[in-house]
């Protein structure tokens, strides 16, 4: 026999029939052969062999109402808990339902197939098939401002120091209603892992920040110490040769801010860098539409976000988060051990000190050829 096109060099699909008995992984690496099946075997082991591998930071972000179906508890929270989220960006959304758990209060299975109008007249509110009490919302914003009004927050600050604080009083709360870890807000604080919003005034907890301002509250959130503090953890990442890694779970505008990063230290800051090593979305938008949320990894090069010679290390599932993001966090949990955890909160501060002294040298530079570049146009 001739030898084969290069072509043709790929894998032979040629699955064992499914048992009933195969793990995750064995499941994955047999039958998820092509199609969207192929992407996110694909992504399975892009995330567990590479962005888990060494020293890579990887930073995830986080869109749609996630935390409401329970995938905090089932997914995020062992994720963290093995060292393989080092920082976050989520939509306050997310996080505002995530502590509705920590709070010991209940959210319920449902039906989209009903009539809402009697949903609002019996105080059910619904997310889809998600069903939970009006008393639910009120008894977190209340929560949430009593906590705020604290004297430690009486000062401006980044969205990840106000959830590190926020984190902290919930898990305190769990602590003393025995009910176990059940927020991201709470383990995140326990594992060191900073959480930033990328549009903090976009859901209920700036609500409720926005109506303590009213009342004399100090409390304001800083974005820019947001913009810069993200932009920091990925320098560190890269500085020190390791990797940069980003899990994008859904889109919008925590992806946009995770990515933005690598724009921040080349394009803003002028330190020379080439992008992130690693992207690794699941998603169900598509590109040809103009949303944010479908754009690929290919056009995030011409950007700067993504190193384009890093372009195999990228994957982009079109899926339903809720079924293949627990699916990805199963391959690797059984096929990874738990990573130390590297409690890049605690280390806000060093880096952003580092960001700022190859920030100044950089200046200091581009101003040193600008004045030679005007002195040579005088003469």
């Amino acid at each position: 026999m001739t030898a084969k096109h290069p072509l043709l060099r790929g894998a032979r699909i040629d699955p064992r029939p499914i048992t009933g008995a195969e793990t995750i992984p064995e499941l994955v690496d047999n039958a998820f052969l092509a199609y969207n099946a192929g992407r996110l075997a694909e992504a399975c082991r892009l995330f567990s062999e590479r962005m888990l591998a060494g020293d890579a930071t990887v930073g995830m972000s986080l869109t749609g109402a996630m935390t409401p179906a329970g995938l905090g508890m089932s997914t995020i929270i062992p994720l963290m808990q093995a060292g393989f989220i080092d920082w976050l960006v989520s939509t306050g959304a997310n996080l505002y339902h995530d502590a509705h758990f920590g709070l010991g209060l209940s959210m319920h299975k449902g039906s989209p197939f009903v009539n809402d109008v009697e949903l609002r007249e019996e105080g059910v509110v619904r997310i889809y098939d998600i069903f939970f009490d009006y008393q639910v919302l009120l008894s977190t914003d209340a929560y949430i401002r009593q906590v705020s009004a604290g004297p430690e927050f009486q000062k401006p600050m980044s969205t990840a120091e106000y959830h590190y604080l926020l984190g902290g009083y919930i898990r305190e709360r769990e602590k003393a209603l025995g009910i176990g870890r059940k927020s991201v807000l709470g383990v995140a604080h326990e594992c060191g892992v900073p959480i930033y919003t990328s549009s903090p005034g976009d859901s209920s907890i700036g609500m409720n920040v926005a109506e303590q301002a009213l009342a004399g509250s100090r409390l304001r959130f800083d974005v820019s110490a947001d913009v810069n503090e993200t932009a920091a953890i990925v320098f560190r990442a890269k500085a020190g040769g390791g990797k940069s890694g980003i899990l994008i779970i859904g889109g919008g505008s925590p992806k946009n801010f995770v990515l933005q990063t690598e724009p921040q230290i080349q394009e803003v800051l002028g330190i020379s860098e080439k992008g992130h090593d690693y992207y690794l979305q699941i998603t169900d938008a598509r590109p040809d539409t103009g949303g944010l949320s479908g754009a690929t990894p290919a056009e995030a090069v011409s950007w700067g976000k993504v190193d384009p010679d890093q372009l195999p290390g990228t994957v982009v599932c079109y899926l339903d988060n809720t079924v293949a993001f627990p699916l990805l966090a199963a391959y690797a949990l059984a096929r990874r051990k738990p990573r130390p955890l590297k409690r890049l909160y605690q280390q806000r501060v060093a880096m952003m000190d580092a960001l700022i002294k190859e920030y100044v040298a950089a200046k200091a530079e581009r101003d040193a050829r600008a004045e030679a570049a005007a002195g040579e146009r005088r003469d």
